[in-house]
């Protein structure tokens, strides 16, 4: 699969299916998602960011490079001493990717390990790809390879990736990322619900790789899953401009304060859905990056911020995408979280 990532920092197992699939936009995407067409069978048109929010953007990354390297240094920090030497990252793509890269170039400064580093697939209700899973395993020890991801919004692809693994006896269930305030794994940055910068933009800071894509049409029984490359975007790419801007801050930034939850993820997010009349606990999207991305890829109904935090730097991005989609922010006492996305159901738009 060809993004534009160097070939020693991520191994994609994925299967390039540009141009065989036309990307949909937004409001004819989320139409059929709501008809019941499952979102991995299509690809969404990638959003072009405005000036103003290119802006955002690049005040979020100098604000928030340090939060996010001191973030990156703990989560390897606590994958060596889980794994000892022998470690794979395995980033969940998209959002994992650039993680993952970043983790590796911190084990390679910190601890003088060459990690191998391969992104693949797995999709909320359809699974990871077996086969890209079956090639690792042909390769490596299972007690090897450790899951990466960015962050953890309430949990969904975690539970998914828990139940997908018991078929993978010795693969650790354990996810690494940046950001987890649902508070559902131990190999965290932080429980801090971080704004990661990488999560402000699309394929332009993942590699220029779309999201992963199945179906039966184009992807075939021995295939892995697919993503397409959006070359035609080389002249916006900023992947690189964000894994340098982090690697640079790995040594002096400072570390992160540790943060004790009271109570799980999901049981906040099912208590925003009961306040707010919402059935689908699925459009119910807690966390500033899944927040980012309902204001990137989905119909947002409202956004709501943490009480306290409204003028909050990590959350002038989200502000920004909101005014330019004429989608209100609400201010409500959020805990584990500092943002909530929350989709439009169409029946009622």
């Amino acid at each position: 699969m060809k993004s534009s990532y160097r070939e020693e920092d991520v191994t994609l197992l994925l299967k390039d299916i540009t141009g065989q699939v036309q990307p949909l936009e937004t409001k004819e995407r989320e139409k059929r998602i709501q008809s019941g067409i499952h979102y991995c069978e299509m690809l969404p048109a990638e959003y072009v960011p405005t000036s103003q929010y290119i802006e955002a953007y690049e005040k979020a990354l100098q604000w928030e490079a340090d939060h996010t390297a001191a973030a990156v240094r703990q989560c390897g920090d606590k994958i060596v001493k889980e794994k000892g030497r022998d470690v794979v990252l395995v980033s969940l793509a998209r959002a994992g990717l650039p993680i993952g890269i970043l983790l590796k170039w911190y084990l390679k400064k910190q601890y003088d390990l060459d990690v191998p580093h391969y992104g693949i697939s797995i999709i909320r209700g359809r699974g990871i790809d077996r086969n890209a899973m079956d090639y690792l395993l042909s390769r490596y020890p299972a007690s090897s390879l450790q899951m990466v991801d960015g962050w953890i919004g309430k949990g969904a692809i975690l539970q998914e990736l828990r139940r997908e693994l018991r078929d993978f006896p010795g693969v650790s269930t354990e996810l690494a990322v940046l950001s987890d305030p649902a508070n559902l794994t131990r190999l965290c940055g932080t429980h801090e619900d971080l704004l990661i910068p990488s999560s402000c933009l699309n394929c332009t800071v993942s590699g220029l790789v779309s999201r992963t894509f199945l179906r039966p049409d184009i992807i075939g029984p021995e295939d892995f899953h697919g993503a397409a490359f959006y070359g035609e975007l080389k002249e916006q790419d900023r992947s690189y401009e964000f894994l340098n801007a982090i690697a640079s801050r790995l040594d002096s930034a400072p570390p992160l304060p540790e943060k004790i939850l009271r109570h799980s993820g999901l049981e906040e997010t099912n208590a925003i859905a009961a306040h707010f009349g919402v059935s689908d606990i699925n459009f119910v999207k807690p966390g500033i990056g899944e927040a980012t991305r309902v204001l990137l890829r989905r119909l947002p109904w409202k956004v709501l911020v943490r009480e306290g935090e409204e003028s909050s730097s990590e959350l002038r991005h989200l502000y920004q995408l909101a005014r330019e989609k004429g989608v209100a922010v609400e201010s409500y006492p959020l805990e584990n979280y500092k943002a909530c996305g929350i989709i439009k159901k169409l029946a009622d738009a």
